[in-house]
């Protein structure tokens, strides 16, 4: 029996026989089920359709999330530490206080993403993610070659 349970409270969120865990998964966000503290740490979830699910507090530590599409996902405080989230849509998905320590970030959309207090620590990214990331933060960045009048 395929499940994903409650890490703090080992209560049974969602199960089905049938499902695989990622389908689990699309299936409680269909049916709007709170996939808060979910464990699905490690677990296989690339390609899932997961824009606007609620993940506060859910562990994704290790999993595979390439090219899922987590569009406004309220991820608040997840652990996606070591998680690939390699290609996937994050736009306007709020990461607040969530432990992306050691996630490949590649190419992953972050337009409007809310990183606030997020622990970025060792993530991948790309160099036009990381100015688009600055710029975002209000933090503008110049060439010294081009502002040099000496």
């Amino acid at each position: 029996m395929n499940k994903i349970i409650n890490y703090i409270t080992d209560q049974t969120i969602i199960e089905d026989e049938n499902l695989s865990i990622k389908q689990l998964v699309e299936k409680a966000k269909k049916e709007n089920i709170s996939l808060i503290n979910a464990d699905l740490k490690g677990y296989n979830l690339s390609c899932a359709c997961l824009g606007y699910a609620n993940l506060g507090c859910a562990d994704l530590r290790g999993a595979d999330l390439r090219s899922a599409d987590l569009r406004g996902a309220d991820l608040k405080n997840a652990d996606l530490q070591d998680s690939d989230l390699k290609y996937a849509d994050l736009r306007s998905a709020d990461l607040m206080c969530a432990n992306l320590q050691g996630a490949d970030l590649r190419d992953t959309k972050l337009i409007n993403v809310d990183l606030f207090k997020a622990n970025l620590n060792g993530c991948k990214f790309n160099q036009d993610q990381i100015e688009d990331l600055l710029k975002a933060q209000g933090i503008k960045i110049t060439n010294k070659k081009e502002n040099d009048n000496t």
